[in-house]
Formats: structure tokens, C-alpha cells, sequence
């Protein structure tokens, strides 16, 4: 146990620090102070400090500033509002609650089967949940619209045992948890996965610290829809269930200063301290609540502390001396841990036993009176204090840090145990202990014929307590979670004419496929009854890419506005903010935009009000940084346009290392929510961005098109900084080979053995390079291909071979890349600016000698010419692989390589040619 501190409470150190010098006159003033509180109140006093404190800054006498409040609810007892419900009522049914969570999971442990699942979480929970879902969360038919509420994804067990007794899920259902695709009855998934249950859950949250990032743009997201005139959100509210042990995760609280920058009071944190990560204490030897308060409130956040139930009222109030609160700051989370997990005798010696004052308040109390005294997070009455005030409050977000213990109620094996997290079922006396604390009318005979399998509890649909837990959720607007998908809004796609710029090409002008796409873009904000649904989300890169040309027509979203003179207002592209703009711009911040693009995708079904949202980043810093919310964004079902910008390893040379993206199509390849393209120019751009908004945003049902594709993706396109000559589109091309994810661009009219060449992005050019040398130096005749998505040729070879697996009797089909290189003579040799592995993705299913350049390991600064030489993915190299295949297979001397590589000077990386040095580097 932490030893007594006898000098009390400090102030940042300074009490034990400094010598008082004048007790005498220190005893005055403070004689002072109370005279002032005792005679004008609190309120005079506070106002006559706060000037004192201001006077002490002026004449430059530092004080400490003091974070953190003493460890007591932060809402006084005279304080707390009239609690509207039947709190014996409401006890009754979050016991039956309480029970089928925990049955559930222990049935998923059964003999045989054994998938698991965690009990504790949700019982640390419960009370948490249940004072929001019988008072506060609003559903999507309240008049107000619905409040979004991100459940912590552990607690899921609880979630499901509401649905039973709510009649949204059979005990079927629940002896499915975690058996998704084997059980008979359906399955559950083991977390909130909108993906997986896709007409239940709202919010992917288990990925821990990804939830509360989603959840502060999602209420931004909320202003900007309000704002913007899209929908009224001003009666939604965002409520994001954490643990504490999840606020260690960087993206838990690497989003808050945002939050209370913009001012978000539609969203409340909900922290549920148990004080316990998954193996043991999150704060041994510190306090996780004291630490969260100071790092809230230094970010601007209204911090409500929910610490102790109200039992220790009485003790409080006739703690006259304080000496209750001092031991209450000092002690440890480590201890109070163990306090939970001993006794009330336990608890008298080694806590109230330290001081005599404390040992004096608890003397006419029994063990068992201190030992049933509850954290206040699991008393209703506090928690309906603090969210009612969390709601009332403006100005500011909110969080509420409530003490609980995990593993509440399961018994003394569980509660505040190091290992509760992975205790996955109850045994014999442990079900009995906690039906007897729960008051479930099961008896000892239903527990013991089959330990592996206890019962669930209904009362059936028209017990009283199931009549009111349903009238509650009929006045808040119906059931939480719940998704729904159809949209109040039906999107006009853009016409024809909103796509015929990039038709022409580029004359003689240069120009990258970034500047493309922004052209395109910018087309699509005009088109009627659509383009105001483009929502651009940006980091601190819009001028690198073109898109400052938009700040003074589009504006950049700001919930404050702009409140000060821009230093370049006099400039055409001012940088200009406003509370109704139309850029959703975070700064540095790539794991802000990327919750932003998950919130706004998914405001077709979070809000019935589809929005197009466009993020546009430096490609190295998109998937291989915030790969997890991509996934995360996957799970919700997101829809939007992801663009890697200045892609490549060799576009962006000047950078270096860790701006040179040789794998992104690789990782986004993984998430099979992510269409992903490597145009090469700006014609195949309009055809695939054309695609992709109608397909995600056209006429469905069910999430798919008419002919059967996903609509719940989001397309992927990685564009290029290199400026180049963009051709026109041919009159003959083959749209669909665009889409599908190859076309032949350039067929060879020399005489000579063959080849196919195959390139996607900034490497066509390279290809087209290839094949002019390949014609004039050695005879060689080599058509080119554009591969617009190695990754969406691989998936339909995968897709074939399914096929065929499962019915190997059915006419086997051809995967569309064999299809389209049939007919096609010679070796096949690809290049990409990226690894390898890229192009090598669709090997198998290349009918022919194929051959793979890449540019493997890490990047460097230098020319795009030196640099496409040093990794041997330039034209000359690719002409130097296609000679070294024809030579393998006899239809070329063999000497004409080395020739090759000598006429090119293939080993020296300043002979390079293929690429320019234009665009930003």
C-alpha cells in the first residue's frame, strides 16, 4: 500500500518545496479567504481569486497552473438533478443483462468450440451503458435526427444481451456469438462490425484509439453538415464509450485539441477508468483519471469526474478536515485495484486504517457496509448527473471520466483481477455467486445439467420491466445501435459533359495526372444537384497539388469562421476560412482526414445524406500511415475517392526516403473494401472517376449495383506529380479495359520477333520509350499496354479460380487478363514505379514468359532519371529485360544483351533519361 502523506495535498510541488517563512501571516490569509467564503459565498470568492491570480500575472509572480481537481465527483451532491426513472425498475433488467452477457460468453467457451469472448469489459460497463440507453441516447426517429454512439468494442457481449431481451436477437442468434459462418441460426461477430451486421451496428470501434478519432470528426462532420445546410444536426449528439487503458493509444487523444479548437459540444468522451489494461493496471503506481482530467482540461475540454457512488456521501460530507479526500488523492490505482479485489476488512485496515480521522468515519459500518460502498460508475444517479450536464454544456466537448471496477459483479475470481480481461467463462459457483447478486430466477437444478451451457433469462415480451425498457427506447426515438441505409436524398449524377475535359488531352501543354484529377474535380463541383455533395478533405498539402485555386470560391470549414485579417487576402488565392465552407482541411494530419473521409463516406447511412468525399494526400502517407483507418473505414462501409498523390518511388525524388511510395498499391491490395487504380493519364482518369461515382452513388439495392458489384467501396487512385504530355483519348478505346483494369495504348508496325510491353502510371511512358528503342536498335516489334489495376486483374483471376473450385463441373472462366493477352505474341515484361510485387501480382494468369523490373527498397534523393536507372525500371531497362527474354527463348542472339547493356550504360544512373525534372520535388 502507498504510505500516508502527512503535508496533504500539493500544488505542483510547491507546498512540500518551499519553507514557509511566515506561518503566522500564511494563517491570516488564509483566516481571510474563509471570512470571504463564509460571508459572500462561493462565487464572490472564486471571482475575488481569479483577480488576484490575474493581478499575480501582471506583476509577474509565477503561479502553478493546477490541472487536476481532488479525486471527488466533480458534481456535488446539491448539485445532482431529479432522476426521472424507475431506478428499481431499470436495476431489475440491467441485472438480466448483466447475467445473458455473461452467459453468452460462456457458452461460446463450450467443449468443442472455445472462440471466446470477454465477460469483465461489459460488466465494468453496464451501468454506463444503461443510464444513456434508458435516458439519453436518441434513436433515428427521434425528431431530432439520432445521436451516433461508438460502444466499446469489448462490451459487445452487453450490447447483444439488450437485443435478446428487447426482442431484436433470439437466444439462436446469441449462441452464435463469435460463430459467424457456422453456426445454423446465424452468427454474431465478436466486435461492433457495421460490415458484419451491417443493419445492427454503426461504428467499427475495437481497434483501440480509432474510435474516439472517428468520433471527434464524426461530430465535426455532424457541424459541417449543419452548418453547410445539408441536414439539421442540432439535437445529434456523438457519444464515444473508451476505456482508459485505450486512452494510450496516440489516436485516442492525439484528436482532442481539434475538438475543442472547433468548439464540438455534440460530443462526449465517456471514459470508462477500471482502471485495468488487458495484462494489468494502466496506472500502478499513478492515477489514470488524474492524468486524463489535466490532459482534457489543458486541451479546452469540460471534464466531468464521476469517482465515487453515492454511499460515500455521508463520509464525504462529514469529512470536515479533508483528511477522507487526502487519502483519496494520494492513493494509488494500483491499490485501489487490490481493494477490489480483497475485502471490506481489507479495505478498513489498508485504506480508511491510515489515518485515524478516516478509521474514526467508518467505525459504526460493517465489513460489508464498506465493502458494497460502489465507484461511481456504477451509480445511476451520478452518471444521470453527469450526462445530463455533458449535454447541457456549450462551447466545449465533454468528457466524462467514470471509476469503475472491471469484472463488476462476476465474483470475487473476477473483479479488479490482473487476468479478468481474459477470463472467458463463468464456472459452476461463480454462475451460482452471480445469479444469487443478480436476483435471476434460475435455480441450482437448470445450472448443473450442463455446466458448459447455463440459461439465458427472458421474462418474456410482456413482463413490465421489458414493457418500460421498450416505452424508453420508444420516447428516445427507437433502438440503439441501429443502421439504416436508405438514403433521404437521391443524387443526380453528373452528365456527360462534366467528363469531356480530360477527353482532349493536354495539346503541348505538361501536365500530371495530379493536376488531372484536380481539373476534374473542379468540373464535378459544378455539376447540378451533385457537386455541393463533394466534400474535399485535404492535410496541409492543398498547394502542392493544385487545389489552393479552390480557398476563395470553396472556402475552407472552420465551425469559428475566420475572425482575422488573412495576411494574402489582396491575392486571388487566398487562403479563406468560413463556418459553411466546403473543404474539410486538418492540417498536418493524415489520421484527421482520414477518420473525417470515414465519417463523411458513411453520412448515407449515419445521416441517410450521401456525401462524395475526395481525400487527397502525399501517397506515402496515406496507406502505409493510416492503413488501420482504412480498414476501420472498410468495416463501416465507407464510400468515397482515396487520392495518393505525388505516388511513386521516383516522382518525388527531392523528398527522399520517406516521401517515396514503392508499396501503397500492395497494402491497399489487402483491403478488399479498396478499388485501387494507377492511371496513366488523364483520359483513363474520367473513365475510372466516372465508374466510381456511379457506382457507389447510383441507383442500388442491398449495397449493389445492377450488375451485381459492390457499392460499399471506395476507389483508390494513385496520381502522379511528373508533369508529361497528356494525349487525347483514341476514338476506339477500350473504356472497358480501363475499368477492368488493362488496354493496349500502342501497337508496333516493325517487323521482328515480338513483345508486350505492360507499365501502369508514370511508367507508360517508359514503356513507350522501350518500344521505340526496341524498333530502331534492335529490331524488335512491341506493343504497349496500360494496366490501370494489376490489383483489380488479380482479384478477378482469384474470383475465376474460386469458381472453379467450388463447382469444378461449370465451364471454367477465363480471368479477364488471360482474356485480354491471348492473342498477344512474345514475352510479357511489366514496370511500375513501384516494388516488384506489384506487377508480379498477376503472374500466374499471364499467358507467356513474363518478366517483372521494380523499384525494391527504399528510396533516395536524386533526379527521377537517376533514380528509375538505379532501380532498372526506366525504357532502356525495360529494353534490356525484353531482350534478355526474347534471348532466352532463341528469337534474338544471345550477345545482343550485353550489347544492350552496354549502349545504354545500364550501371550508370547518370546516363538515365526516362522521366523530367518538372512539378514540385
Amino acid at each position: 500500500m502507498a504510505s500516508f502523506d502527512e503535508t496533504g495535498p500539493l500544488i505542483n510541488g510547491l507546498l512540500s518545496a518551499v519553507p514557509d517563512i511566515d506561518p503566522a501571516e500564511t494563517e491570516e490569509w488564509v483566516e481571510s479567504f474563509d471570512g470571504l467564503i463564509d460571508d459572500k459565498g462561493g462565487p464572490r470568492a472564486r471571482y475575488v481569486m481569479l483577480n488576484l491570480l490575474r493581478r499575480a500575472r501582471e506583476r509577474n509572480v509565477s503561479i502553478p497552473a493546477s490541472m487536476a481537481t481532488p479525486y471527488v465527483n466533480t458534481i456535488g451532491v446539491h448539485e445532482e438533478p431529479y432522476f426521472p426513472g424507475d431506478e428499481a425498475m431499470e436495476r431489475r433488467y440491467r441485472s438480466w443483462i448483466r447475467w445473458n452477457a455473461a452467459v453468452m460468453v460462456t457458452r461460446a467457451q463450450r467443449e468443442g468450440l472455445g472462440v471466446g469472448g470477454h465477460i469483465s469489459s461489459y460488466a465494468s460497463v453496464a451501468t454506463l451503458y444503461e443510464v444513456g440507453l434508458n435516458h439519453f441516447f436518441r434513436g433515428k426517429d427521434h425528431p431530432g435526427g439520432g445521436d451516433q454512439i461508438y460502444f466499446q468494442g469489448h462490451a459487445s457481449p452487453g450490447v447483444y444481451a439488450r437485443g435478446y431481451l428487447e426482442g431484436r436477437l433470439s437466444a439462436e442468434q446469441l449462441d452464435g456469438f463469435r460463430q459467424e459462418k457456422s453456426h445454423a441460426g446465424g452468427g454474431l461477430p465478436s466486435y461492433p462490425h457495421p460490415r458484419l451486421m451491417q443493419d445492427f451496428w454503426e461504428f467499427p470501434t475495437v481497434s483501440m484509439g480509432l474510435g474516439p478519432a472517428s468520433a471527434v470528426y464524426q461530430a465535426w462532420t455532424n457541424k459541417y453538415l449543419h452548418n453547410r445546410g445539408i441536414k439539421d444536426t442540432s439535437q445529434q449528439d456523438v457519444w464515444a464509450f473508451l476505456g482508459d487503458g485505450e486512452m494510450d493509444e496516440p489516436e485516442s487523444r492525439g484528436m482532442i485539441q481539434h475538438a475543442a479548437q472547433q468548439q464540438l459540444d455534440n460530443l462526449t468522451f465517456v471514459v470508462n477508468c477500471n482502471l485495468q489494461r488487458l495484462d494489468g493496471p494502466v496506472r500502478g503506481n499513478g492515477k489514470i483519471v488524474q492524468e486524463l482530467e489535466a490532459q482534457f482540461k489543458g486541451a479546452g475540454w469540460n471534464v466531468i469526474k464521476v469517482v465515487w457512488g453515492r454511499e460515500w456521501d455521508a463520509l464525504l460530507n462529514a469529512d470536515k478536515d479533508r483528511a477522507l479526500v487526502n487519502l483519496m488523492n494520494v492513493t494509488p490505482d494500483g491499490d485501489y485495484q487490490t481493494y477490489r479485489a480483497e475485502s471490506g476488512a481489507f479495505i478498513r485496515e489498508h485504506f480508511f486504517g491510515r489515518d485515524p480521522r478516516t478509521k474514526a468515519l467508518v467505525e459504526n459500518m460493517t465489513d460489508e457496509d464498506i465493502w458494497n460502498m460502489k465507484r461511481g460508475g456504477h451509480d445511476y444517479r451520478k452518471l444521470y448527473a453527469a450526462y445530463a450536464a455533458a449535454r447541457a454544456h456549450t462551447g466545449q466537448p465533454t468528457i466524462i471520466l467514470a471509476h469503475t471496477v472491471k469484472g463488476y459483479g462476476l465474483g470475487a475470481g473476477f473483479a479488479g483481477r490482473n487476468a479478468t480481461h481474459q477470463m472467458k467463462k463463468l464456472k459452476g459457483d461463480d454462475l451460482k455467486t452471480l445469479r444469487d447478486s443478480l436476483r435471476i430466477p434460475i435455480s441450482d437444478a437448470e445450472l448443473e445439467a450442463d455446466p458448459y451451457l447455463p440459461p439465458y433469462y427472458h421474462p418474456g415480451p410482456d413482463a413490465p420491466e421489458i414493457q418500460y425498457m421498450l416505452e424508453r427506447r420508444r420516447q428516445l426515438g427507437g433502438f440503439v445501435p441501429e443502421r439504416r441505409t436508405t438514403a433521404k436524398t437521391t443524387l443526380t449524377l453528373p452528365e456527360d459533359k462534366t467528363y469531356e475535359l480530360l477527353k482532349k488531352g493536354s495539346g503541348t501543354q505538361q501536365v500530371a495526372t495530379t493536376m488531372s484529377f484536380v481539373r476534374l474535380l473542379k468540373d464535378l463541383f459544378k455539376a447540378k444537384d451533385f457537386g455541393d455533395r463533394i466534400v474535399p478533405i485535404i492535410p496541409d498539402e492543398a498547394r502542392t497539388f493544385g487545389l489552393d485555386s479552390i480557398f476563395p470560391s470553396a472556402k475552407i470549414f472552420n465551425t469559428l469562421g475566420q475572425n482575422y485579417l488573412a495576411v494574402d487576402r489582396e491575392l486571388m488565392l487566398s487562403y479563406k476560412e468560413s463556418e459553411s465552407g466546403k473543404i474539410m482541411h486538418t492540417g498536418i494530419n493524415e489520421a484527421g482526414s482520414a477518420a473525417a473521409f470515414q465519417s463523411v463516406g458513411t453520412s448515407y447511412a449515419t445521416h441517410g445524406e450521401p456525401m462524395i468525399p475526395v481525400y487527397i494526400f502525399y501517397s506515402m502517407f496515406g496507406f502505409q500511415r493510416t492503413g488501420d483507418q482504412f480498414w476501420a473505414a472498410g468495416d463501416q462501409l465507407t464510400r468515397g475517392f482515396i487520392i495518393g498523390a505525388t505516388a511513386g518511388r521516383t516522382t518525388l525524388t527531392g523528398e527522399g526516403l520517406q516521401h517515396a511510395d514503392g508499396h501503397s498499391p500492395l497494402i491497399a491490395g489487402t483491403n478488399t473494401a479498396i478499388v485501387q487504380y494507377d492511371p496513366a493519364y488523364g483520359y483513363e482518369i474520367r473513365h475510372i472517376v466516372r465508374d466510381g461515382i456511379e457506382r457507389m452513388y447510383g441507383p442500388g439495392e442491398n449495397g449493389h449495383t445492377a450488375d451485381g458489384r459492390a457499392q460499399d467501396v471506395m476507389y483508390y487512385l494513385t496520381v502522379y506529380n511528373e508533369p508529361m504530355i497528356q494525349p487525347a483519348e483514341p476514338e476506339d478505346v477500350d473504356v472497358e479495359g480501363i475499368k477492368r483494369g488493362i488496354h493496349r495504348i500502342a501497337v508496333s508496325d516493325a517487323e521482328g520477333p515480338k513483345a508486350q510491353l505492360l507499365a501502369s502510371g508514370v511508367g507508360v511512358p517508359w514503356a513507350l520509350e522501350a518500344q521505340q528503342l526496341l524498333k530502331e536498335d534492335w529490331g524488335v516489334s512491341a506493343d504497349v499496354w496500360s494496366v490501370t489495376s494489376w490489383n483489380e486483374l488479380r482479384r478477378d483471376a482469384l474470383a475465376s479460380e474460386h469458381d472453379a473450385l467450388i463447382d469444378p463441373s461449370a465451364p471454367l472462366r477465363t480471368p479477364y487478363v488471360t482474356e485480354k493477352l491471348s492473342g498477344a505474341q512474345g514475352p510479357f515484361v511489366a514496370t511500375s514505379d513501384y516494388d516488384h510485387l506489384v506487377p508480379d501480382q498477376i503472374r500466374a494468369w499471364v499467358p507467356g514468359d513474363y518478366a517483372v523490373l521494380g523499384a525494391d527498397g527504399f528510396g533516395f534523393s536524386d533526379t527521377r532519371a537517376a533514380a528509375r536507372r538505379y532501380f532498372l525500371i526506366d525504357g532502356p531497362s525495360m529494353v534490356v529485360k525484353t531482350l534478355q527474354v526474347l534471348a532466352r527463348r532463341g528469337e534474338v542472339p544471345a550477345d545482343v544483351v550485353s550489347k544492350a547493356v552496354e549502349k545504354y550504360s545500364l550501371l550508370d544512373v547518370t546516363a538515365g533519361t526516362s522521366g523530367n525534372a518538372g512539378g514540385d520535388s
